[in-house]
């Protein structure tokens, strides 16, 4: 899936990925390919990325998710 992580600075994530899991208001939760459209809010926590093998993680401070025919845009503060 095509993941995009936007702050109001700059663009710090833009690529590919396996697996996202993020820090949801109600709990964690993770998207993986051809995940059904979805938009949701973010708290505090950190995003975890996996791709080929390798994580990454970003901390955010909330934000909002969506997720739309494999195309997953995140908008962090």
């Amino acid at each position: 899936m095509n993941l995009e992580i936007i702050t109001p600075d700059t663009i710090i994530y833009k690529g590919e990925a396996e697996l996202v899991q993020l820090p949801g208001i109600d709990g964690s939760f993770e998207i993986l390919n051809n995940h059904a459209p979805l938009i949701s809010a973010l708290k505090q926590g950190k995003i975890k990325i996996k791709k080929s093998g390798k994580e990454e993680f970003f901390d955010i401070n909330g934000g909002v998710i969506e997720v739309l025919e494999n195309k997953v845009l995140i908008l962090a503060e």
